[in-house]
């Protein structure tokens, strides 16, 4: 892995969804706005985070992000850690507020200086790049351990490669495995690959093939994602006689178990499986799955109507099987109807490619064709939008995301 792949994986986490709810009194009746403001006024730091949390969200007042962002700030100023926080958040990724990565820097120091995980992992990967600040490889180092030592497995991960590569300190593979473990303990998935190819390359460690297969095996079981990249590791490491069949037969069995219990990413590889066939070489015979089409639209459905990371490719591969007849009965409504939806909000380079694909068919169709599966897009993602709503719903309520600071 190259040192510059570390500025991609520094921000793995950045993308972080924030469910704040404001707090109830004793009687579990919500404090009245008016008292709220008041203690604001006055200075009180907590105070003035409610009031720009009620003017964020809606709470009780109508939405103002201007004036959220005023008591945000002036939480801020005052220590509300928090409330410089979600400014650090909204001025790093131009969220309700201008885009200014010096004022994001400015945020996450006051936040990571008071202890803040977030904030000190956030901060060192800006003092790695260069943004919002001098690049300092020294200071990102030091922000990354903070965080490390708070027991954050992304930061423990990017110390590791710190170390690894020698970059802000000097290399030392030692301090390298012994932050990748950390990471591992806790799941973290490039922390259990990295160490895999650490034996499987003998880099600090003894090259050992049957320690590299252990932990792939353990990046597949206990990883969010990532299960293509173990799979196809040890495929190659089978194909390489590195590693025995039954080694391929558990990454097998273990993505076919994440996606029952409904890990999306297994899902995803597993239905890209059936629709291929589990093949060694382009013209070789299926290793342990069979092509089948029936099995890929099954899975492929399931992820397009949980409106996950994967739907929209879930969805395009549903429109092309559509199209085609494989694995379903051969129908140009279905088809359009699912590329439709892969369109409207997949990530741009591949909404190019969905549109034309949506396009190219549309030729084929007759105008009341195209009426009808313009309609049935339409049910399906009002079906899915009221789904994802009642999810968000669900998830502030019971606001299981976020610590709050009283």
């Amino acid at each position: 892995m190259k040192p510059t792949q570390i500025l991609r994986l520094s921000f793995v986490s950045l993308f972080l969804v924030m469910a704040i709810s404001i707090n109830q009194s004793a009687n579990g009746k919500t404090p009245d706005f008016n008292d709220i403001l008041k203690s604001a006024e006055q200075g009180d730091p907590n105070a003035q985070f409610k009031v720009g949390e009620m003017y964020y969200h809606g709470q009780s007042i109508p939405k103002d992000y201007q004036k959220a962002i005023k008591w945000y700030q002036k939480a801020g100023e005052n220590g509300n850690v928090e409330a410089q926080y979600i400014l650090a958040w909204m001025c790093y990724k131009g969220k309700d507020a201008p885009q200014d990565y010096n004022q994001a820097a400015k945020w996450f120091l006051k936040a990571a200086e008071e202890g803040n995980t977030l904030a000190q992992f956030h901060l060192a990967g800006m003092y790695e790049v260069g943004r919002g600040v001098p690049q300092n490889k020294q200071q990102a180092v030091m922000w990354y351990q903070k965080a490390a030592k708070q027991g954050y497995s992304e930061a423990q991960y990017c110390c590791g490669l710190m170390y690894f590569h020698g970059v802000g300190v000097s290399k030392d593979y030692q301090q390298a495995i012994k932050w990748f473990v950390k990471a591992s303990e806790q799941g973290n998935f490039p922390a259990l690959f990295i160490l895999g190819e650490i034996y499987e390359e003998g880099k600090a460690v003894p090259q050992n093939y049957q320690q590299a297969v252990k932990w792939f095996l353990k990046a597949a079981e206990e990883g969010d994602y990532g299960e293509s990249s173990v799979r196809i590791h040890i495929r190659s490491m089978y194909n390489e006689g590195k590693c025995e069949l039954q080694d391929y037969e558990k990454v097998i069995k273990m993505i076919q178990k994440k996606a029952e219990q409904g890990n999306e990413s297994a899902q995803f590889e597993l239905a890209g499986m059936y629709l291929r066939g589990d093949k060694l070489g382009p013209s070789s015979k299926p290793l342990l799955i069979s092509q089948d089409y029936q099995q890929a639209v099954c899975w492929y459905l399931k992820l397009a109507e949980q409106g996950g990371s994967f739907a929209h490719s879930a969805q395009c591969q549903l429109g092309k099987m559509y199209s085609e007849g494989e694995g379903v009965p051969q129908n140009y409504v279905e088809a359009y109807k699912w590329l439709i939806l892969a369109a409207v909000e997949g990530e741009e380079s591949l909404t190019k490619h969905y549109v034309e694909a949506r396009d190219a068919l549309r030729l084929k169709m007759s105008p009341q064709q195209v009426t009808e599966a313009q309609k049935l897009a339409k049910e399906f993602k009002n079906k899915l939008d009221n789904s994802a709503t009642e999810d968000r719903k669900d998830m502030e309520e019971g606001n299981s995301l976020v610590r709050r600071r009283e």
